[in-house]
């Protein structure tokens, strides 16, 4: 009786043992309204899972060091949901994520993304929560009771800042300050001003280093942002724009009078007005319209390019709970909790415009489906020495005052170095 007895709690522990052992360990660095939204996706995933234990680790935008140091260590999260199509190519070739090739549906991603996270004939991230970049948001009340008009070209958007300048506000607020992740707001004004004024085609090759840092027309993008500042344009000046937080820059655009009138950002910055503000009202309170063109021979067909980002997630270790979450992340469930959530837009690929609630994700959702030049954002495809490195750090010398072509040969240097 007595080894009976024995034997049945060995049992007993055993199954509780291998109860506990179904953890999966997640790190994201989500602030604001997107940790809460990403939670009640592990409370989904949960409630269906009950065998299964998501952990969650939130350890801001220094993630890239935090995730360096880890996999040093031999101790990776599972899985992280991020940006970095680059340092994830990275990773690829060092062996240390999952290729989820063999191991994953994607037939509920929409086909046109299943490719960004492919690569040397591999499946190594997942696309879930897309971002339109090239947005200008504002606040159409102060607009309608300024006079002012949206602006379709370059120039109509610079003589809108004139004329707010001119009437004693200040055209535009810009957040650089993101922790050690600070630079990265400014390196999407300097994407979106490639498109603009050089091309996709050069885009593509500056992302990819077949042309220098140093090319005329990469410096003319930096200029080119550079010249908002100097102009008085930004709300505070240089200084501003390196002590505001990415995710506080919107905030002047809702005073009473307003501090600013224009902010640029993606579409996940609406998270950020519903938590410092109570009651906006999308469409009435704040308005989108895309950051216009700049030389005409840049997009021949009229269009607007689009920049574009998202987060992919990548797996570190392929146990069958890991890879059941990094599903159901794909899912129709989890993109319908973070749109409806967060007013975002989704990669499912049954997302249809008409399907959101918020008049701004219908408009940026048919942005994304319409759009004939679109570019993944160029700071995210770089080697993460560059995308996450030298590019973030340059855009800070170069608001700073640092001289422009000492911060490109000082990227160019580096650049040489990464790839």
């Amino acid at each position: 009786m007595r080894k009976l007895l024995i034997s049945l709690l060995v049992l007993a522990l055993v199954g509780v043992a291998a109860f506990a052992q179904k953890v999966v360990n997640v790190m994201h660095g989500w602030p604001g309204a997107q940790a809460p939204a990403f939670q009640m996706i592990v409370d989904a995933f949960e409630a269906e899972n009950p065998d299964i234990d998501v952990v969650v680790e939130i350890v801001g935008r220094d993630r890239p060091t935090i995730l360096a140091t880890k996999l040093a260590g031999g101790n990776p999260p599972d899985l992280t949901p991020h940006p970095w199509i680059g340092t994830m190519r990275q990773w690829a070739d060092q062996g240390v994520i999952v290729d989820l090739t063999d191991l994953v549906d994607t037939s509920e991603i929409n086909p046109a993304l299943v490719p960004i996270g492919e690569y040397k004939g591999g499946l190594y991230g997942l696309f879930i929560f897309p971002n339109v970049k090239s947005l200008i948001w504002y606040n159409p009340k102060q607009f309608a009771a300024n006079g002012y008009e949206i602006p379709n070209t370059w120039y109509e958007l610079l003589a809108l800042s004139e004329q707010i300048l001119a009437d004693g506000g200040a055209p535009f607020s810009i957040g650089i300050e993101s922790g050690p992740a600070s630079g990265w707001p400014g390196t999407d004004w300097i994407e979106d001003i490639v498109l603009r004024t050089a091309g996709a085609e050069v885009y593509d090759k500056w992302v990819n280093h077949e042309i220098p840092w140093t090319d005329p027309r990469i410096k003319l993008a930096f200029e080119t942002f550079g010249s908002l500042f100097d102009k008085g344009y930004v709300l505070g000046g240089p200084i501003g724009a390196l002590t505001t937080n990415f995710g506080d820059a919107a905030d002047p655009l809702f005073l009473d009078p307003p501090a600013a009138f224009m902010h640029h950002q993606a579409t996940f910055i609406q998270g950020f007005f519903n938590d410092h503000f109570d009651g906006l009202v999308a469409g009435e309170d704040y308005d989108i319209f895309p950051l216009p063109t700049i030389t005409p021979k840049a997009t021949p067909d009229g269009s607007i390019p689009l920049l574009v980002s998202g987060d992919v997630v990548t797996v570190f270790n392929k146990r069958p709970e890991v890879i059941k979450f990094a599903q159901f992340l794909t899912s129709e469930t989890a993109a319908n909790i973070w749109s409806s959530e967060l007013g975002e837009l989704s990669a499912h690929v049954n997302a249809d415009p008409e399907d959101f609630e918020s008049p701004i994700t219908r408009k940026a959702q048919e942005m994304l489906l319409n759009a004939t030049v679109s570019r993944y954002d160029g700071s995210d495809l770089m080697p993460g020495e560059i995308g996450t490195g030298a590019f973030w750090s340059g855009v800070l010398d170069y608001i700073s005052g640092i001289d422009l072509d000492t911060v490109l040969a000082a990227i160019e240097a580096a650049a040489q170095d990464a790839y």
